[in-house]
């Protein structure tokens, strides 16, 4: 990200998302900070709670229940805008505390925005809507990103947020081929980096030719979707599937 923001002048410099076990808050703010100042202001920070325990027990990191996850996720987020926002942070949290802490200097952006990842109804959306300047879903359908869209449009309804304060997204996988060759390609791709993931659910990809992957984003556009992200995996790439994407799809979106 850091060689991102100096070689760049234009893109938002961000990560959907880091997984808060991995960092404390102070460190991740700082480190934010001093990326908001190499970028010129073009920092954004998204968080998540954490799922992939194998990687947590890799690196040896405590890898605890989902709702421990979640009530760290909703003090990191209190933090982190203590941490950009105010001269000094104060937090006396059962998971992080802050003491007069110091974050200087502060971000070149008057706020920071704070994105929060995940589609967990009971807690994660609620974190979401008290606290999030932006809301990310990973790899799902249409419909199903509108349903979680809707359980976030409640939660911002009964903690008093105006929801369109928060910009809806998704990323999305990409699969898309240039012609029916490469979509038959992109296909076996597709089922060699998904077939031993076991989340449930995961059906958002651009797959086929542009004029299904055109239908595909029409209907992401339908459902609420404001931005989507296109989540590019390991390479090699198909550089000639990209070019049909930007020249056969974008155009019908602008």
């Amino acid at each position: 990200m850091s060689a991102a923001a100096s070689d760049t002048t234009r893109v938002r410099i961000g990560s959907l998302v880091f997984a808060i076990g991995y960092r404390s808050p102070g460190l991740l703010a700082k480190s934010l900070t001093a990326i908001d100042h190499l970028s010129g202001g073009r920092v954004e920070c998204g968080i998540g709670a954490g799922w992939n325990e194998p990687e947590y027990q890799a690196y040896g990191y405590t890898f605890p229940s989902i709702g421990t996850r979640e009530d760290q996720l909703e003090e990191y987020a209190r933090a982190l805008r203590l941490l950009f926002d105010e001269p000094f942070a104060d937090l006396e949290g059962e998971h992080y505390t802050l003491r007069h802490a110091p974050n200087r200097p502060k971000p070149l952006q008057p706020h920071v925005p704070l994105w929060i990842g995940g589609a967990g109804e009971k807690r994660t959306l609620r974190a979401a809507a008290r606290f999030a300047d932006g809301w990310n879903a990973p790899y799902l359908s249409p419909e199903i990103w509108k349903q979680k869209n809707e359980v976030l449009d409640r939660w911002c309804d009964k903690l008093g947020r105006d929801g369109a304060e928060i910009a809806r997204t998704i990323n999305v996988g990409f699969y898309l081929g240039a012609d029916a060759a490469g979509a038959a390609r992109a296909e076996e791709r597709l089922r060699r980096e998904w077939s031993r993931d076991s989340r449930t659910g995961r059906t958002g990809f651009l797959r086929g030719t542009t004029k299904e992957v055109r239908d595909t984003v029409g209907a992401f556009a339908r459902a609420g979707v404001q931005q989507l992200n296109v989540a590019l995996r390991q390479g090699p790439y198909d550089w000639e599937a990209l070019d049909a994407f930007v020249e056969e799809v974008i155009p019908s979106f602008r």
